[in-house]
This record gives structure tokens, C-alpha cells and sequence, in this order.
């Protein structure tokens, strides 16, 4: 785990926030109440839900339920826990009693210390999305958005409009970039000339890993670049997609803890 988090309280503004995370580059941030415990987790999924400058909303509407991990739980226990609930990162708390904040751990902090199993899917083929949606880099920002928001997808990859791959979307991307402050009224405004481009966020180049390349290949691409996502691709055509939740479910495979 991660130790001396940076966190906010549930009485912020979710604009605050929203700043914190940008400018601590985090993903997901605990969130505690007036006696410093631990009550949720407020992800960049939650932060991209809010549009405007200035809003008196606060991150207590936002804080979302997380699995209940301490210093002591086993690292492949955790694992499942990230998995079962769909999270990618959690707090670690003292205890379920106490629920101070000890540290965060992410995907990624797992990944590091585990490896595949006998019983893992040996190829990347084999645990990778197939069916991947896309953008353009000529499309607008906020119809990306819309569609991360829509699509509860973490990042999108940016391919030319003859399909060759060229780099990728991420909600990180959007929010350090200060684009997640377009207005619900920009929403529809994708055919705008003058409507902000994808081009203008997308992250290049788009690390991408052959269909055949094992599972331990593909976790190490992911740690040594620090990305959420692996792009398969075949003479430069995206066939498929594989995440660090794709990786750590492949890593249990074989474990009993399921």
C-alpha cells in the first residue's frame, strides 16, 4: 500500500476536490468525516460528473461504498475485494471498528507483488476485451466525455479513420486537462468547428502489446509505463483491450480465492 494518502473531507466542495485530484495526480481519493475516519472513496468517475466552475456541491453526496481492507488482509484477499467491487483502488483502514485512514492500494500495488499462476490464461488473447469503443481525434471532447460518462469506461483508445491506432483518452487526461468543466451545453456541440478536440488530450504513444504476448509481459508493460490499460494490436489495428483488472483477475485464476 501506499502510505500518507492525500484525502478530502465529506464536507468539501466536490470543485475542491476535483482540484486536489488534478493537481495530485490521483485517481481516486478517501474521503473522511469530522472525526478523520474513513466513510468512502470518491473516484474520477465521480469527479467528471461535475461540470461547472463553481458548484456548493459537496463530496458527501458523491462517496462511494469500499471493501473493508487493513494493513493485515492478504494480498491476494484484497485482490478479490478491488474485483468484487468493481473498484480500482481502495482505502486501508486501522480496522472496521476504528476506520482510520492507513493508506490507499491500487490495481497496480497488487500487480507488483503477485504473479500469474499455473492455471493463468497464458495469452494476452485470451483475457483481453474484444469489442473496444473508440474516438477520432477530429471528435469533440465533450462527445467523449459524454461517452466516458455513459460508458463508465476509464479510457478510451484514438484511432484514425482508417482504424490505425494513435494514442488514448483517459479520465486523468480530461480532467488535468481542465476540459471536464465543459458545460452540459457543449455537450451536443460535437460537430462544432470550434468545439475543443480530442487531439488536444489524447496521450501518445498508445503502448500496445501483441494478441500472443503473455500475461506476465503485458503486467510488466502496465507497470513500467504506470497505465491503466494495455491496446492489443495486430499490424497496427486494435483488436483488443486488456486492463489491470483483466490482469489481476488472470493472477487469481488457480488461487482458490475466486
Amino acid at each position: 500500500m501506499s502510505k500518507d494518502p492525500v484525502s478530502v473531507r465529506e464536507d468539501d466542495y466536490m470543485t475542491h476536490a476535483r482540484q486536489v485530484m488534478r493537481d495530485n495526480l490521483m485517481r481516486g481519493l478517501p474521503v473522511l468525516d469530522e472525526e478523520q475516519r474513513v466513510v468512502g472513496i470518491l473516484t474520477d468517475q465521480d469527479i467528471l460528473e461535475i461540470k461547472s466552475n463553481k458548484s456548493n456541491v459537496t463530496v458527501r453526496g458523491y462517496a462511494r461504498e469500499y471493501p473493508v481492507i487493513t494493513p493485515d488482509t492478504d494480498i491476494m484477499v484484497a485482490a478479490k475485494m478491488l474485483l468484487e467491487a468493481k473498484q480500482h483502488r481502495a482505502p486501508v483502514i486501522s480496522s472496521s471498528a476504528d476506520r482510520d485512514l492507513m493508506g490507499m492500494v491500487s490495481e497496480a500495488d497488487i500487480l507488483r507483488h503477485i504473479q500469474p499462476t499455473k492455471k493463468s490464461p497464458k495469452a494476452v488473447k485470451d483475457i483481453m476485451t474484444k469489442s473496444v469503443e473508440t474516438a477520432y481525434p477530429d471528435e469533440s471532447i465533450a462527445k467523449l466525455w459524454s461517452n466516458m460518462l455513459e460508458w463508465d469506461y476509464t479510457g478510451i483508445p484514438v484511432v484514425s479513420h482508417k482504424k490505425q491506432t494513435m494514442g488514448i483518452v483517459t479520465r486523468s487526461d480530461i480532467i488535468r486537462s481542465g476540459y471536464a468543466r465543459i458545460g452540459s451545453s457543449d455537450m451536443h456541440g460535437s460537430g462544432s468547428g470550434d468545439a475543443p478536440k480530442v487531439e488536444k488530450v489524447m496521450s501518445t504513444p498508445l503502448y500496445s502489446i501483441s494478441p500472443e504476448a503473455s500475461v506476465s509481459e503485458a503486467i510488466h508493460t502496465v507497470l513500467k509505463h504506470n497505465i491503466g490499460r494495455i491496446s492489443v494490436t495486430s499490424d497496427n489495428k486494435l483488436v483488443g483491450i486488456a486492463d489491470r483488472y483483466d490482469l489481476l483477475k488472470a493472477c487469481l485464476t488457480g488461487t482458490g480465492i475466486r
